[in-house]
């Protein structure tokens, strides 16, 4: 941890304590804010030539340094609301039918369509049935492959649909997690649940007039520029650009349980430009680093493999 690092984290000696300075102009406080997100005080001191205390003072006062209230509101999923309507139906047993003239075969593929109902009790009883199937599941799946070949000669796609053939507790475990998600997206949303959400629509307008590219993306530089304009609901720490992730990602899961859903492309900007900024937002302390470093170990094909981006949110988080 570098000593730049360290003077940043560290609690305000009381040597240090400055009464603000009224001299200070409105454009110095504005640089000083501004220097602050990427340097440390002593740092911000030193470029600015003000005492440490007086920078202290100025953000601790400007409150641009403390989680974002405004921020925090808009980027959060609505309540959870319990009705008749939100609650989970029992469905009906899938009829069974003669699917590929295998019966063990054709038992195991209407047990996994059970256990895609999502519902506990008949997921218990399919596992329990497919206990009673003389042949090893395993076998059953390399059968089943050999018939999807011999459907489709050629086809070198075709068996795919016999991965985790056998693997009932694996899928018991997906399908109960999804019908949960389904349950919260219904609940949190009722008929809503595609509809843009406060979020959505700030993003939407932020960026009006900008078109995505040819692959769909909308230029990093063009939607950093529109978003840092509005201050107000710029996230000011590292808990605020996580907090901002997750409700990306949590309205993901929630809407692809119901149906494969991406969201217009302004919301994926706005995503991404969070995830610039936590290497662009200094640590408030060395706990608040270590969250973000956790968070990033904690899904490395996503979160490790963005290129310059990482590299920036690393060096942040350790200089």
């Amino acid at each position: 941890m570098g000593m730049a690092s360290r003077h940043a984290w560290a609690a305000p000696g009381r040597a240090e304590v400055t009464q603000m300075k009224p001299g200070v102009s409105t454009d110095t406080r504005r640089r000083v804010l501004e220097l602050r997100r990427r340097h440390s005080l002593r740092e911000v001191a030193e470029q600015t030539g003000l005492p440490i205390g007086t920078v202290k003072t100025i953000c601790s006062r400007s409150g641009a340094f403390r989680d974002n209230e405004a921020h925090r509101v808009l980027f959060s999923l609505p309540p959870m609301r319990q009705s008749a309507e939100t609650l989970p139906a029992v469905p009906e047993l899938p009829p069974q039918q003669r699917v590929t003239g295998d019966k063990e075969v054709d038992a195991v593929l209407w047990l996994r369509q059970v256990i895609g109902t999502g519902q506990a009790a008949l997921i218990e009883k399919a596992i329990q049935a497919a206990k009673q199937i003389k042949t090893p599941l395993d076998k059953l799946e390399k059968r089943y492959t050999k018939i999807l070949a011999s459907a489709n000669p050629g086809n070198p796609f075709a068996t795919l649909g016999s991965i985790n053939f056998a693997d009932l507790d694996g899928l018991a475990r997906k399908s109960i997690e999804k019908a949960a998600r389904k349950h919260e997206a219904r609940s949190r949303f009722g008929d809503d649940l595609f509809a843009d959400t406060p979020a959505e629509s700030f993003c939407i307008t932020a960026l009006h007039g900008l078109k995505p590219g040819k692959m769909g993306f909308i230029a990093d530089a063009d939607a950093d520029e529109r978003f840092m304009q509005h201050i107000e609901l710029l996230p000011n720490t590292l808990s605020d650009c996580l907090r901002e992730i997750s409700y990306w990602n949590d309205l993901s899961s929630l809407r692809y349980s119901v149906e494969m859903y991406d969201g217009p492309p302004e919301a994926y900007a706005r995503r991404c430009f969070a995830f610039r900024m936590l290497g662009r937002i200094r640590p408030r302390s060395k706990d608040e680093a270590l969250t973000v470093l956790r968070w990033m170990l904690s899904d490395k094909q996503s979160n490790l493999d963005r290129g310059e981006d990482t590299d920036s949110i690393l060096l942040n988080l350790i200089g």
